[in-house]
């Protein structure tokens, strides 16, 4: 039987645990912590000596590198059920930050790697997410580099709208529908695309104008049709 942490996990079926035989699920159970971060706090950092491992299991993370000058570029976004850490590595290459306040299922390093070793489903799941993770970067790698600010800004869109959807917000009846609260600042956003903030505030005004999104206050915006912000994205 399962633990009854996972039973009401809302994350369950799409993390690296879910679908794992119910012993695999206790020993995982027996190690998690739960863990609450407040948004702009530091969760992981490349200071860290053997960081801990975790689910997210609500809230928005972004990932950052930096250089030894000062510079930095954000290089990801990790939501609900996303993994974060990297196993059997004790250092970390990025900043991890809480965009919004953000719910942990958290791991000891050396306990989570000693339990993956004994179930290879567990190991499977982890592999699946770290070549998703390639997947991603390699689309996000297109995206810098060949598409256009109208067509960077609907594809992040389209990226938060989406995972809003898989993490059951939105309107629930119509998948083809999302409202969202952006979860950067427009200036993170102009760095998490490669662009001006004036840029990101021009092409959000101009989707606007041409009834593809609705501005509600600051942050809040309303897909009415992702089947359409998607043609945008995709430059059609």
């Amino acid at each position: 039987m399962e633990p009854l942490r996972c039973q009401t996990c809302a994350i369950r079926h799409r993390a690296i645990c879910g679908a794992l035989p119910a012993e695999a699920l206790t020993s995982l159970n027996s190690i998690a912590r739960d863990r609450t971060i407040r948004a702009g706090e530091i969760i992981l950092s490349p200071l860290d000596e053997a960081p801990p491992l975790a689910n997210i299991v609500s809230g928005i993370v972004k990932l950052t590198n930096g250089l030894p000058d000062g510079r930095s570029q954000i290089v990801g976004l990790q939501f609900a059920s996303d993994f974060l850490g990297r196993p059997f590595k004790n250092t970390c290459t990025y900043v991890a930050e809480a965009v919004t306040d953000v719910k942990l299922c958290s791991y000891p390093r050396s306990e989570f790697e000693a339990i993956s070793l004994l179930y290879p489903d567990l190991q499977d799941n982890l592999l699946k997410h770290t070549l998703d993770e390639l997947d991603a970067a390699r689309q996000w790698m297109l995206l810098l580099g060949r598409k256009s600010a109208r067509e960077k800004i609907a594809s992040f869109l389209l990226l938060v709208g989406q995972r809003n959807l898989d993490d059951g917000c939105g309107a629930a009846h119509d998948t083809n529908f999302v409202s969202l609260n952006l979860p950067l600042t427009r200036s993170d956003i102009a760095d998490f695309l490669g662009l001006t903030t004036e840029t990101v505030s021009r092409q959000l005004s101009r989707l606007k104008n041409e009834g593809l999104i609705r501005l509600e206050g600051g942050r809040t915006v309303v897909i009415p049709n992702l089947e359409h912000m998607n043609i945008v994205a995709s430059g059609q």
